[in-house]
């Protein structure tokens, strides 16, 4: 089947609502993973082994959905969504339920880290954008890839003050089991991201022969180093934010309010990135927002703390935060082809979360050895830096097919 000839969902259901059903899964899987900051205060003022088995659970949260997400695509990509995506959510709501339930670092570390990470890799907006490749339009994916990544940006912007009422009134654990429940919904929305198992097969060779083309591929390679200071970044403000505003002599409600800016100004920058990329080279969309983020984590840092200077970086934050989603996925597609999409976004995802690992635990190392966060705030803008200058000699054009052998 050609590229150019969507499948409609298993389902049999239209263009319309298999956005609409991805754009769910989307919101309710980032949801509650974006605000696991909010926990950290709580969590360490209720439990003696608070402290060192946070941080090594939300690293080891971000390590596992990058490690997991390789394979959690390939088997998407191979035999449809819906089975990993039903697997994934299953996982993660017990994840949130152990999590809460935990009386021992190693039940927290368990549930916080192992279970939500793996289940991560399996029910979160990667494996909708996957899904969208093969059931959408090609002229329409830029902007559903945006329209996706604007939805788990809306989670955020939901949870977060959600995070903070249910705390208050519920406690961190009571805020967590509301959290698993919230993710259940995404096993009956899988139906509509369904599409028939190989309908698009890879290259030829299969899929290992495209993952080792892609590994040999320059430009590939390229945006999979640049996507890793993208985790970095994102899980160091996700993780610490929260704790560096308290610590700065600012109120926690600045904070809940700053996470939140960040996904409610993520749904217009999401969503201008996707439509952008219609336009404009994705390479110079990349190279313009990793620099960006640097600018305004330095005027951050430069500036004395106060609830302005937080919110106004939550609300720039958030639209350069998940804007480096559309024109990553969609160079992939152009470079490899829908069919391959999944598992090849799974492994820029990889590099994401091996930057987020280091990016939570640096922040954690630093906090403890130096009692400041400037080491790692520093660290970010050089990687921003580099970023911006790693995109720029991306060429987007499709990769030729590998020859099929004689009959």
């Amino acid at each position: 089947m050609s590229q150019a000839e969507p499948r409609k969902s298993a389902a049999g259901l239209p263009a319309g609502a298999i956005v609409l059903a991805g754009c769910l899964v989307a919101m309710l899987s980032f949801g509650p993973r974006s605000v696991m900051g909010a926990f950290q205060l709580p969590v360490f003022s209720s439990r003696s082994w608070g402290q060192d088995a946070f941080s090594v659970a939300l690293a080891a949260q971000n390590l596992l959905w990058g490690v997991g997400q390789p394979f959690a695509g390939a088997l998407a990509d191979r035999f449809g969504s819906r089975y990993v995506l039903i697997g994934g959510a299953l996982l993660y709501a017990a994840g949130l339920a152990l999590m809460a339930q935990a009386q021992s670092s190693l039940g927290f570390e368990l549930g916080a880290g192992v279970l939500i990470g793996f289940g991560l890799s399996g029910a979160s907006f990667n494996l909708v954008l996957g899904s969208f490749a093969k059931l959408l339009p090609p002229r329409r994916l830029s902007y559903a890839f945006g329209a996706a990544t604007a939805a788990g940006s809306f989670g955020q912007f939901l949870f977060s003050p959600l995070a903070g009422a249910l705390i208050d009134r519920f406690g961190w654990e009571g805020a967590a089991l509301g959290f698993a429940a919230s993710i259940l919904p995404i096993i009956p929305l899988s139906l509509a991201l369904s599409s028939p198992p190989a309908a698009f097969p890879a290259q030829g060779g299969g899929q290992g022969a495209t993952f080792r083309r892609a590994l040999g591929h320059r430009s590939y390679v390229l945006l999979v180093l640049g996507f890793f200071t993208c985790g970095f970044q994102l899980a160091f403000i996700t993780v610490h934010f929260q704790r560096y505003i308290v610590e700065s002599g600012l109120s926690p409600v600045v904070g809940y309010w700053a996470i939140a800016l960040v996904g409610a100004f993520n749904i217009f920058g999401s969503l201008f990135s996707g439509w952008l990329g219609m336009w404009v080279p994705r390479r110079f969309i990349l190279s313009t927002i990793y620099l960006s983020r640097a600018v305004a984590t330095a005027l951050f840092i430069a500036l004395p703390p106060s609830p302005t200077s937080a919110l106004l970086f939550g609300a720039v934050t958030g639209l350069l935060w998940l804007s480096t989603v559309p024109p990553t996925s969609s160079l992939i597609s152009q470079m490899f082809g829908a069919g391959s999409l999944t598992m090849l976004y799974g492994f820029a995802f990889f590099s994401h979360q091996v930057g987020g690992f280091l990016g939570v635990l640096l922040g954690g190392f630093f906090r403890a050895s130096t009692g400041s966060y400037l080491p790692v705030w520093l660290l970010s803008i050089a990687l921003g830096v580099m970023s911006a200058l790693i995109n720029l000699p991306i060429v987007e054009a499709p990769v030729e097919p590998l020859a099929q052998p004689a009959e």
